[in-house]
This record gives C-alpha cells, sequence and structure tokens, in this order.
C-alpha cells in the first residue's frame, strides 16, 4: 500500500425492459456473466472461474491492449434471487493489488421492468489511474460494465 489509502463510493442506477428474474440470471449464470462482464477494447480474457453462491468466488484475468494484466477477485457474501447481491472483491493490476471492494446490487420490479442500483465503497491502495482519480476510472468502468449488462438484458 503507498503512504495511505484513499476512501470513495459511488452508485449507479439502471431501468430495465427486463423483468427481475432476466436481470438476476445475468448477474448469476456463468454463461450470461461472461457475456457481458468482459474488458473494454483490446482487452483478452485469460483466466475465468465462476462460483455464484454465498461463499462462492468468481475471478476473471485478462490481458488489456496496453499489456497491463487485470485480475478481478471476488466473494459472494449474499445472493437474493431477483432481488440483489452482496460481493468483495479485489482488484489486480499486474500483481500489485490496488483495490479492494464492496458491493452491493439491488433490485426492484418496476412496472414490466426492472429498477437496479449498484452501490460501490472501495479502498484504493495504490494510486493506477494517470489522471489521479482512481475512484472516478472505477465508477467510469463500471458504468461501461452497465452498458454491456444493459445491451444483454435488452435495456
Amino acid at each position: 500500500m503507498d503512504a495511505g489509502a484513499t476512501h470513495a463510493d459511488f452508485s449507479i442506477e439502471r431501468r430495465f425492459k427486463a423483468s427481475p428474474s432476466r436481470v438476476y440470471a445475468a448477474w448469476a449464470t456463468a454463461e450470461a456473466r461472461a457475456t457481458w462482464f468482459v474488458g473494454g477494447h483490446g482487452w483478452t480474457q485469460l483466466i475465468r472461474e465462476f462460483d455464484f453462491r454465498e461463499g462462492g468466488r468468481e475471478r476473471v484475468v485478462g490481458r488489456k491492449g496496453t499489456g497491463t494484466i487485470s485480475d478481478f477477485r471476488a466473494t459472494y457474501l449474499e445472493t437474493i434471487p431477483n432481488r440483489g447481491i452482496v460481493f468483495t472483491y479485489e482488484m489486480f493490476l499486474n500483481d500489485a493489488r490496488v483495490s479492494v471492494s464492496l458491493a452491493t446490487v439491488e433490485l426492484w420490479p418496476d412496472g414490466k421492468g426492472t429498477r437496479m442500483k449498484v452501490t460501490e465503497q472501495g479502498a484504493y491502495l495504490v494510486a493506477y489511474d494517470p489522471q489521479g482519480d482512481d475512484n472516478g476510472s472505477r465508477e467510469r468502468g463500471t458504468r461501461e460494465l452497465m452498458d454491456n449488462l444493459e445491451r444483454y438484458v435488452g435495456g
């Protein structure tokens, strides 16, 4: 860890035309998750492990176009079908742990669709964003993943 961790949080809300069961399944099934939970342009998957249950773990390792290796390691703490998920995760870049986060996914019926809120509380251990905005960088990356999720479940 550098001279001290920085702490920050963010929330992202989305509305989907899809049912809560479809949105939940996109988070909870290996096939669906592998479709939308991927790195950006130029990213190549190296490892994908997925055990979605309370106490289960997920790991996704990939190489960015720059050559940097990203390593996402999650543990699922709570999984409530069609309602929510709580998990912690560590993010590594080139074997250096850069952050530890607590993430909460909440789902509510919204007419014929779903309202989803993702909240993340992060401890950034090593500065990694070139502009010095580690939380902003993480939030932008999470928004891109939520865009992927939206495309997957059909808006």
